[in-house]
């Protein structure tokens, strides 16, 4: 079962259990919601959420995801990073660490 991970806060995910799915300002925004794999958690913490509290750590497993994913070029990350065009479901979330 193939992995990825995506960081909020812990208010945000309280909300998308009582909603049923998971969305993010990004998809609004930049439409997708974006995401990464294990080895690149440390480094979009460091870039995105330093100092910020409440965050919680979401494992999702990609087969179970009802919305498409993409696997992007970031430049920012000088990586390629898994995107999610849509909603997250969140019976695709197997782990919640805070």
């Amino acid at each position: 079962m193939p992995v990825i991970y995506h960081i909020t806060t812990k208010p945000e995910w309280d909300t998308a259990l009582k909603a049923g799915s998971y969305t993010a300002p990004s998809l609004q925004a930049e439409g997708f919601i974006h995401c990464c794999t294990k080895e690149q958690i440390a480094g979009v913490i460091d870039r995105y959420f330093k100092g910020k509290t409440s965050l919680v750590y979401l494992t999702i497993d990609t087969e179970k995801l009802q919305s498409k994913l993409v696997n992007e070029w970031s430049p920012a990350g000088q990586d390629t990073f898994p995107h999610i065009y849509g909603p997250i479901n969140t019976d695709a979330v197997i782990k919640v660490e805070f």
